[in-house]
């Protein structure tokens, strides 16, 4: 027998799990290769010692071997895979860093997976997972004797059984099966059937990664590398294979079973168990693979596909949460049409269930046929969810929800975000837009402006999206749906990449900065537009080559209306922008060189360009625009996203400037016209509130620290504050008007006017909140007595809670005494005062839990403060997090990407904080390529 010993650093197994070796239990794996014919005649005997959170790409040490005599009797080969305290002195040692993975190592694997069918025994103290995979080889007839395993985080013991074959070891921190010769004469296709037996212990998974139990019930998360730990696999996207699940569990525990695809089979077992029998007929890879088993109950629905055929809808939460989910429905009917209507894509399976999981790392999961959610992202009732819950919800479910028939691996994260991103649009297209570029700026632009920038390729739901938006915008709507049937078409159920679905912008990492500089010529009425393009080098890619880039662009006479177009010329070609005799208004240009020129004839006054209208590049735009043409904009601008732009805009440029006056000790003062601006805004009955709310929303700390030189978070937060409170006082009458003027006692529907007229009137009472007046203060306590629903009771809570003192610390403790029950809510109770802007809440913070430190790093006053206990506090806790749940770890740790932008003190502070975590024995590679990547930038 041949024994592998895979010890543990810790025997407390109920602490910590192995973060990268097997799974989360002991391991007990049986296999069989059903082809070899042959019996072994020698084994060996290794012996390895891995570490608590070493991870699957580390490599073994084999620390001794002896010989062993099998068994005659036997034909396979029994090896075990076990844990147990490490040595003092192993226990100490140093541990190899991870290494960084490159799309340019791809390598095809060498045998892929037809069928696996799953046998899922569950239980109190260990699960048995029992697999049957079909396995051939990449090229017909040609056999290659090796075989590797990926392999995840485990807590015990493994066996596996062979005919003809062993277990080798390990060898790029993969397991290694040895195949032995096959006779040719039983088989020529190299085709075989592999058994594994797996042992593993989810109730002890921390990491929430593979398989693991929350609140009770049996949960998977496999996206990205958790399937390897819940058995031996070749874990990796590119193997696609039909799969086949057998649950068996006690049916008192867990009356539930759910897994991918349509049920075909249940029934009673002995010793009061039951199972269930799961088929999903369509391939995918492990990582859309998901299981549930727990007491659960569902709201049913039927969904009738346009063929006529009637799908089963259920979406599964504890008992009490039933209630919570109607709106869930909702948003998945919705969802289902969007595909036939956009693109005449039916659900292609008979039952479509959700679950709702309170412990998720994810937000989502789109598990095919069996999405899991974070229950923050399903349940909703009017008294405990606000607009923007409701809004998310219906976003989310739309986005997860399987694009029918089609199982791609870096897609998703373009096409299948982009077109459901403006799926639910409650009211104004150009409020979603808004919506959606204001995410854009603040999340993906420092990224790809810092050491985490990668192109579209890797992933990146928001930029993906935006890429692909280019082509409808480039294509037009019908030349779009084309494409997309095309693509469906050729790549319906297969494994693909963006270079199927190519451009520059998937290639190349970091944000374009064009330059637009116009010309008029009064005496030949032409408008020239010249554009220059540059891509910031990142890293790993210091040169870049010009990107594709559709602007389009409209032009406007000194009226404010817009001007016909009748031709461009480019390159020295006049092109027609006419259509059919019919004026056009708006048009696309191609720039595709790092200079070039375009110039519109027929222009009989100096026109103001309307530049990206409709956003229809992620680029940085700059321009020779001056002030008075962004204040033209602003009141003229038929595009309604570029006249919000021109504001937005507008308040970067003063508050940059009120900065630079704020660090040389000059005094503050608001430009008169800024303030015309908005009250006109607030005063204008023709516009969206909605719209009204975004646009008298002043840009984010974190958005004006991304433009400057160096940032100075202090020097920002004071000047947003000033400028936030001389609106409030300079134009308090009418934000009193507005908050007067959309009250209402109705019952909360979640629909466009409403959320429209609520975010106008929260908006308003959250400036009015910014100053010290007692009149103001009984206001605000009076709307958060009198709302009917959370979302104008939070508004009025965070109203209050800006000023610290008695009537701040009493509602807060009211508002938890209120819903200490319902932990969805206490969640938004934390996040508030995480968020909170009151000096020194660091200390507040330490306090809470972990799930308000994403409230602290944003909070650029309190994390970025002087003395550096927001780094040092955030520093501590990836490092404690990291043993736990590297995923979420990772994510905190990114908050420290950017520490170059800010001064000399800060970024020693910060450099001190990243140093520490980098020298942690045993650091996680999500925690590691982060932490590495932002000390080197």
């Amino acid at each position: 027998m041949a024994r592998l010993i895979l010890p543990c650093k810790s025997s407390c197994l109920a602490r910590t799990s192995l973060l990268g070796l097997i799974s989360s239990a002991p391991l007990q794996v049986k296999s069989s290769v059903s082809s070899f014919q042959s019996s072994l005649k020698n084994i060996s005997r290794y012996r390895c010692f891995s570490a608590l959170e070493d991870t699957c790409r580390r490599n073994y040490r084999f620390l001794h071997s002896s010989p062993y005599r099998a068994r005659k009797a036997s034909r396979r080969l029994l090896c075990s895979v076990a844990t147990e305290p490490l040595p003092k002195q192993v226990e100490e040692s140093k541990m190899d860093a991870p290494k960084e993975i490159f799309l340019k190592d791809y390598k095809s694997p060498d045998y892929y997976f037809d069928t696996v069918d799953l046998k899922f025994s569950l239980g109190e103290e260990k699960t048995i997972v029992a697999s049957k995979i079909t396995v051939f080889p990449r090229v017909e007839g040609i056999v290659i004797n090796r075989l590797f395993f990926s392999i995840g985080s485990g807590w015990g013991r493994s066996k596996a059984n062979f005919d003809q074959g062993r277990w080798q070891g390990t060898e790029g921190g993969r397991l290694l099966l040895r195949l032995m010769p096959f006779d040719t004469s039983t088989t020529t296709s190299g085709k075989f059937t592999l058994e594994i037996d797996t042992e593993i212990q989810p109730q002890k998974n921390t990491s929430l990664e593979g398989l693991y139990k929350s609140s009770g019930n049996f949960c998977t998360q496999c996206e990205a590398e958790g399937f390897r730990k819940i058995t031996f696999y070749q874990d990796r996207p590119d193997i696609m294979a039909k799969y086949t699940c057998r649950i068996e569990a006690d049916k008192s525990l867990y009356p539930v079973l759910l897994s991918n695809g349509n049920l075909i089979e249940q029934g009673a077992l002995e010793r009061g168990k039951h199972c269930a029998v799961w088929e999903d007929p369509f391939k995918k890879p492990c990582y859309l693979f998901a299981l549930v088993a727990g007491q659960l109950e569902s709201r049913d629905d039927i969904f009738v596909t346009r063929s006529g055929r009637q799908v089963s809808l259920r979406i599964w939460t504890p008992a009490q949460d039933v209630p919570k989910t109607a709106h869930a429905m909702y948003s998945l009917k919705a969802a289902m049409k969007w595909d036939e209507d956009v693109f005449g894509l039916e659900y292609d399976l008979d039952l479509f269930n959700i679950v709702a999981v309170p412990d998720f790392n994810m937000g989502a999961m789109e598990n095919k046929s069996l999405n899991i959610f974070n229950s923050k992202l399903v349940l909703a009732s009017p008294e405990t969810a606000s607009d923007a819950d409701y809004a998310a919800i219906l976003g989310v479910i739309g986005h997860e929800s399987d694009m029918p028939g089609l199982v791609s691996t870096q897609l998703e994260g373009g096409s299948h975000c982009f077109p459901r991103s403006g799926i639910f649009i409650m009211g104004s297209r150009t409020v979603k837009r808004i919506a959606d570029i204001s995410k854009l700026r603040n999340y993906q632009f420092p990224q790809d402006a810092g050491p985490m920038a990668h192109p579209v390729r890797p992933h990146s739901y928001i930029k993906g999206a935006e890429v692909v938006r280019m082509y409808k915008t480039l294509l037009g709507t019908q030349g779009f749906r084309k494409g997309m049937d095309l693509y469906f078409k050729r790549h319906d159920g297969q494994a693909v990449t963006c270079e199927d679905f190519f451009t520059a912008m998937y290639s190349q990492a970091g944000t374009p900065v064009v330059n637009v500089t116009s010309s008029y010529n009064a005496d030949a009425h032409t408008f020239a537009l010249k554009f220059s393009q540059e891509v910031p080098p990142t890293p790993g890619q210091p040169v870049k080559e010009p990107m594709f880039i559709p602007v389009a662009v409209g032009l406007l006479d000194s009226s404010g209306k817009d001007m016909p177009l009748s031709s461009v010329s480019h390159d020295g070609t006049l092109q027609s922008v006419a259509s059919n005799d019919h004026p056009v208004f708006s048009t696309v240009l191609r720039v595709t060189k790092k200079e070039e020129e375009f110039v519109f004839s027929d222009i009989f006054e100096r026109p103001i360009p309307s530049l990206l209208q409709g956003y229809s590049a992620p680029i940085r735009l700059e321009s020779d625009l001056s002030d008075s043409d962004l204040f033209f904009l602003l009141a003229h601008d038929s595009d309604e996203f570029n006249c919000w732009e021109a504001g937005k805009l507008l308040a970067r440029k003063l508050m940059l400037s009120l900065v630079a006056d704020f660090q040389q000790n000059k005094p503050l003062a608001l430009n008169p016209k800024f303030v015309q601006g908005l009250r006109s805004l607030l005063c204008d009955t023709s516009l969206d509130k909605e719209f009204i709310a975004k646009a008298v929303t002043l840009p984010g700390e974190g958005e004006i620290m991304d433009m400057m030189e160096v940032a100075d978070p202090d020097a920002v937060h004071a000047v947003r504050t000033f400028i936030r409170n001389e609106l409030a006082s300079q134009l308090k009458s009418e934000f009193l008007s507005t908050v007067q003027n959309n009250r209402s006692s109705e019952e909360y529907v979640f629909n466009h006017l409403n959320l429209a007229r609520r975010a106008l009137k929260n908006i308003a009472l959250a400036y009015l909140a910014s100053l010290e007046d007692p009149e103001i203060t009984e206001l605000a306590l009076h709307e958060y007595n009198t709302a009917t629903n959370m979302t104008e009771q939070f508004a009025a809570l965070a109203a209050i809670t800006q000023k610290p003192g008695k009537t701040s610390d009493d509602v807060l403790a009211d508002f938890y005494s209120k819903w200490q029950h319902d932990f969805l809510v206490v969640n938004k109770w934390f996040a508030l005062q995480a968020m909170s802007d009151i000096p020194g809440n660091v200390e507040n913070v330490r306090n809470l839990v972990y799930s308000l430190i994403g409230g602290l790093c944003g909070s650029p006053v309190n994390f970025h403060a002087k003395d550096g206990s927001g780094y040092k506090f955030l520093g501590e806790i990836v490092l404690q997090l990291d043993k736990l749940n590297p995923q979420v770890a990772s994510r905190m740790v990114s908050a420290f990407s950017r520490w170059r932008r800010f001064d000399e003190s800060r970024q020693k502070l910060a450099k001190a904080q990243l140093e520490k975590i980098m020298s942690a024995n045993g650091l996680s590679e999500n925690v590691f390529e982060i932490a590495s990547k932002s000390l080197a930038a």
